[in-house]
């Protein structure tokens, strides 16, 4: 596979995604654009000795804008081995969608999806599904290093019996508890968890920190001992005790990444099932990562992203 990637400046993006997001030729243009660059390559095989099919009537690209490899003699599209392999929807759709979901801070609906682009809702849970499944985290990313901090929260639930408005906060509920680990000035980690208990958080911290960083956290129970795996070791801070400073020490940057999952989920998707939350803190963790880009660069590492990574059709597994 090609690897050569061309880095497109914020204007030429914001000049090019209007008329992508329109126009299907445009669409796919932009699309091969970003993943081969100026030098188209087989899916199949990696040569780069392939062209485009044309209409034998018109000359003009093939309706299905198809290539060939003169090598394997294999013919494919720029959709292949790609979260958007075998849909149907036009390309211009799938431009659109990444150019919301890339560039909108606290996310963007699938009924809005709909609306600007006159499809189901059905077909617009599709597209926004699998775009955040292209931004979930890179595997072989390098572990979080520095200061890390730790902390974890609680999203959903029911209402308290008896009272329809307030919620009850904490553990013991129904709510969905997130883990977060976020290095000071760098990246960010979170996941859906099953629990809060020692063994989930000391375990999630040790796959996603470096061993030579500080830990930092609050005073819950579920951290002590994890400073035994760390050359920086365990820091706290008491919010019991009306502590949230001390020094280099809070976990003030992982409470305020949460801040913005809830104004999201409360904002913008009022809901989100369980089965799905781990989606959607992907997107989210997209986001925090990609802050220091422009919208036009975030998009396009949105896109980049999509490479070689499919969702099949089978029921949402829950990842824990």
């Amino acid at each position: 596979m090609n690897n050569k990637r061309h880095n497109l400046s914020k204007s030429t993006v914001i000049e090019d995604i209007p008329l992508a997001c329109s126009d299907e030729t445009a669409a796919v243009e932009f699309f091969e654009f970003q993943r081969w660059g100026d030098t188209p390559c087989c899916v199949k095989c990696g040569s780069v000795d392939v062209y485009q099919m044309k209409d034998a009537a018109t000359g003009e690209r093939n309706k299905r804008f198809l290539w060939r490899c003169r090598d394997c003699k294999e013919q494919y599209t720029v959709r292949i081995g790609t979260v958007y392999e075998e849909s149907r929807l036009p390309m211009k759709h799938w431009a659109y969608a990444f150019w919301r979901g890339a560039t909108s801070k606290k996310g963007v609906s699938a009924l809005e999806i709909k609306r600007h682009c006159q499809i189901s809702y059905k077909s617009a849970l599709f597209l926004m599904n699998r775009i955040r499944f292209a931004m979930s985290p890179d595997p072989n990313e390098p572990k979080l290093n520095g200061i890390v901090e730790c902390d974890e929260t609680y999203v959903g639930g029911k209402p308290r019996k008896g009272d329809g408005k307030t919620h009850k906060k904490g553990r013991g509920t129904s709510k969905t508890p997130v883990f977060a680990a976020v290095a000071r000035d760098g990246k960010i980690r979170r996941r859906v968890v099953a629990n809060v208990t020692g063994e989930t958080l000391r375990a999630a911290i040790r796959e996603d920190v470096h061993p030579k960083s500080y830990i930092i956290t609050d005073e819950h129970l579920g951290y002590r001992g994890i400073g035994e795996h760390f050359e920086g070791g365990h820091h706290t801070v008491r919010h019991s005790a009306g502590e949230y400073v001390r020094g280099p020490y809070h976990t003030n940057t992982a409470e305020s990444s949460f801040a913005l999952i809830k104004r999201g989920i409360v904002g913008v998707y009022h809901n989100v099932s369980k089965q799905y939350l781990h989606r959607y803190i992907w997107q989210f963790d997209f986001m925090w990562n990609g802050r220091k880009l422009n919208d036009g660069e975030r998009t396009v590492l949105a896109i980049r992203c999509a490479e070689g990574k499919r969702i099949m059709y089978r029921p949402p597994v829950v990842p824990f």
